[in-house]
């Protein structure tokens, strides 16, 4: 009887380190980066989101600090 050859199995690394970063890189080959002006459109989005909640944010501070100042006083 004839032996069937067959092939040796692929070489896979027991490292987890370089699994790890192998992986991670097919992973980002499968992502769906955003075009330049849908990135510079919602980075500008996050900006203003951010300023106006740092006034809110603020303005609350403010407030509260006021309020205990009233409080401490009598």
């Amino acid at each position: 009887m004839a032996k069937v050859k067959t092939e040796a199995p692929a070489k896979i690394s027991t490292n987890p380190i370089m699994r790890y970063v192998r992986e991670t890189r097919a992973e980002l080959t499968k992502v769906s980066w955003p075009t330049r002006e849908d990135w510079i459109r919602l980075s500008g989005i996050v900006l203003i989101v951010t300023v106006v909640m740092a006034i809110i944010l603020g303005v609350a501070d403010a407030a509260g600090s006021w309020i205990m100042e009233l409080l401490l006083r009598i």
